[in-house]
């Protein structure tokens, strides 16, 4: 309750954590709901489309992410939003995830501001040049940025 409260006003970012989730499981459960729909008469099967999934999605309210920080040195998705994850700039640590920090989290986020955001385009279709990049300091996280990240999972 504290944190809802605390953030309530936040609009800059969205955090997700995803517990106890996969990837696959959340298609299965989007299919058979686009199948019930349509054996219901609720959906023409003519007209499915993109949206008609990302409205079955567990994920359906929340925005795409923009960054994956993927921990452990691992290379791979490990049937993690599988759907979501389409345009998503990924930034691979060594860093075991009990050990992540704000400083960790700040090298994330200027890779992060240093990569050109293409959504799928190559770059002579993107409309302008490519931005400055700005390193983050750790002084432009809150002093919140570690909580629960001092604590061993």
């Amino acid at each position: 309750a504290k944190l809802i409260e605390e953030t309530a006003d936040n609009r800059a970012m969205t955090l997700t954590l995803a517990i106890d989730y996969g990837g696959r499981e959340e298609m299965v459960a989007a299919v058979r709901a686009l199948a019930h729909d349509v054996k219901r008469r609720r959906l023409d099967p003519d007209k499915l489309d993109e949206s008609a999934i990302e409205t079955r999605l567990y994920t359906a309210l929340l925005p795409d992410p923009d960054l994956l920080i993927r921990t452990s040195g691992e290379m791979r998705l490990s049937n993690f939003m599988l759907w979501q994850l389409a345009f998503t700039e990924l930034y691979f640590t060594d860093v075991r995830w009990p050990d992540f920090r704000r400083e960790h989290f700040a090298a994330a986020l200027t890779a992060f501001a240093s990569r050109e955001r293409r959504f799928g385009a190559t770059g002579e279709q993107l409309a302008g040049g490519k931005a400055e990049a700005e390193g983050f300091e750790l002084g432009d996280l809150p002093d919140t940025a570690d909580a629960g990240m001092e604590k061993e999972l």
